[in-house]
């Protein structure tokens, strides 16, 4: 891992949050991702299951959590299976974790080998009336890949056919969607680390220079500053290709009065930003240019301060909705009869803004969360409105990321230069 350790006491907590969510002489198993293959003897770069991070710290494959809280011995509450390491292992594929380094990280004191699992939870299940089996429920997931955790429910189930089953995600979705402040201070590095790569595409672009080469810029500032790289693919999209929500192929030249949207955010520790910015490429944006950039820019801003304790998204988005009506109307895209004429289920204004303003996010870009839940403090969102203006070739979206506090929102993205005025001067120092 590139990221400093993060020490024990967050992953101690979360276990303590978790247990305490389980009914009565519960067992709760928690898998590692798999190294997913390419080609040939090819594997895609490893990314932890976001659950058993959170409740252990463990980023390593082939790893098994298991809780038992009201087992009877004491060293059995608790138990980390591991990968066991050897010198053809160490040689060909690097260091793996030590027992002594596992607890280190998770505050795990029970660790064993991956050969003594099967045994070992037979055991368990002796005392275990319910099991707790986890899966992906994200209500965007669309994924037909059988996971490791897919694979273990299939075996547990099989295996011991008369235990109770129970479900981990409701719970995981809830305690997740409240981030501690250890987690804040992950997120608030993933945002600095942003800022900086942000801040070198201001002095980088000029007209002629290729979607590819700043995203280049971005990926060398990100890894250079302990990041893995994108938290997700990154959006470098010119012209009218800033139009197309989910453009990655980010291969077109930037040319002289065109804009370029930035989607992009760096990860820390498994932890992730997520930035929207517009810039021209010229340094010097147009007056239709600025007018439809300040559109947005007032929107987010209003959106921000709605993102309150006691709101909830669907009301949220609602409202936002309003508030982008106002400022099209304003820019001339919507007339009069246009509103007077939208439909409850098609509100006029999603012909310029057809996404949601905000999500959750945390160890997912698009966090786990419900979203009927009233906003708390401690919860985490991206707010992002934007404008997208087809036939002018002009796509305009901002989005940063924000803490929910007791009175308000606390702006992880702050220091990072958003203003259209602000843009044009460090683009021209």
């Amino acid at each position: 891992m590139k990221y400093l350790p993060i020490g024990k006491d967050l992953f101690t907590v979360n276990r303590q949050r978790f247990i305490a969510r389980l009914k009565p002489d519960s067992i709760a198993v928690f898998n590692s991702n798999d190294l997913l293959p390419t080609n040939a003897d090819g594997t895609m770069p490893f990314r932890q299951n976001n659950d058993l991070f959170y409740l252990s710290g463990i980023d390593q494959e082939e790893s098994i959590l298991v809780l038992f809280p009201d087992y009877p011995d004491e060293k059995f509450r608790e138990i980390l299976f591991l990968k066991e390491t050897n010198e053809h292992i160490a040689v060909w594929e690097g260091h793996k974790y030590t027992k002594e380094e596992a607890y280190a990280t998770s505050g795990i004191r029970t660790v064993l080998w991956l050969s003594q699992f099967e045994q070992t939870f037979n055991t368990l299940m002796s005392q275990a009336d319910r099991v707790y089996l986890n899966s992906n429920e994200h209500i965007r997931n669309a994924s037909t890949t059988e996971t490791r955790d897919m694979r273990f429910a299939k075996w547990c189930r099989e295996t011991y056919p008369i235990h109770t089953y129970k479900r981990s995600a409701p719970v995981m979705q809830h305690l997740r969607a409240v981030k501690s402040e250890i987690e804040i201070d992950l997120m608030q590095k993933a945002c600095d680390i942003t800022e900086q790569g942000f801040r070198r595409i201001l002095r980088f672009v000029k007209p002629g220079v290729m979607e590819y080469e700043i995203e280049a810029e971005f990926i060398h500032e990100f890894i250079r500053n302990r990041s893995r790289g994108f938290g997700y693919s990154p959006i470098i999209a010119s012209g009218a290709n800033a139009c197309v929500l989910h453009y990655i192929e980010n291969n077109a030249e930037c040319k002289d009065g065109e804009l370029i949207l930035f989607d992009v955010g760096a990860e820390y520790a498994n932890y992730n930003a997520d930035m929207t910015r517009v810039i021209p490429v010229n340094g010097r944006f147009t007056r239709r240019q600025k007018e439809i950039y300040n559109a947005v820019l007032h929107v987010q801003r209003e959106a921000t301060k709605l993102l309150r304790p006691g709101n909830t998204i669907p009301q949220y988005h609602k409202q936002v909705g309003e508030i982008m009506t106002e400022q099209l109307l304003k820019v001339g895209l919507l007339d009069s009869t246009d509103v007077k004429n939208q439909k409850a289920d098609n509100p006029a204004y999603r012909k310029y803004f057809m996404h949601g303003t905000s999500h959750h996010l945390g160890l997912d870009v698009h966090d786990v969360g419900n979203v009927f839940r009233k906003f708390e403090q401690g919860m985490v969102f991206t707010v992002e409105p934007g404008i997208y203006i087809r036939e002018e070739g002009i796509g305009i979206r901002l989005e940063n990321n924000v803490v929910i506090t007791d009175d308000g929102v606390f702006d992880l993205m702050r220091n990072i230069p958003i203003e259209a005025d602000e843009i044009e001067e460090l683009m021209n120092s």
